[in-house]
């Protein structure tokens, strides 16, 4: 018997439905660290750009890639770990950076800080800190109404 091998745009479907580990709410692909799917033979390649080299949840991540595309029936994969280019903010997604606002994180804005508090849209902002709950983001603070959020930092 003949398998039919799933085309890359089914592929792409089912990797969208795996969360990051670290922030739920988006996706691998809207994070933007899936850099490339192939079929190399028989083979479904997957390569990944970590947000950052020593990132802790990369061995997660690839986890949860395997265990999703063998989960729909690939049997031969590799992944592959791509360092460079460098995994920039600029490869996430508009819906990601939506999903990561109406989640209560600030998305990541060139001017290297957030632009609105994602909780009350105030301007009003100071920086508590340059760390915040994982090393990809700092901690904030809305002057208006007082709670702290997450910034995802523009790397």
């Amino acid at each position: 018997m003949v398998v039919e091998k799933p085309s890359l745009e089914t592929v792409w479907g089912w990797l969208h439905a795996v969360p990051d580990p670290e922030i739920p709410v988006i996706s691998l692909t809207d994070l933007g660290i899936i850099r490339d799917v192939q079929w190399q033979d028989d083979t479904l390649e997957v390569t990944v750009t970590p947000t950052y080299s020593g990132c802790p949840a990369t061995t997660i991540i690839n986890l949860d890639i395997e265990t999703a595309l063998r989960g729909h029936g690939i049997e031969k994969l590799a992944l592959k770990r791509q360092l460079s280019p460098a995994w920039t903010s600029d490869w996430m997604t508009d819906a990601g950076r939506a999903k990561l606002e109406s989640y209560g994180i600030a998305p990541p804005q060139p001017a290297g800080g957030p632009e609105r508090c994602p909780r009350c849209q105030s301007t009003h902002l100071e920086k508590i800190s340059q760390f915040g709950s994982t090393p990809c983001k700092a901690q904030w603070r809305c002057t208006d109404c007082l709670e702290p959020f997450d910034y995802f930092k523009c790397i």
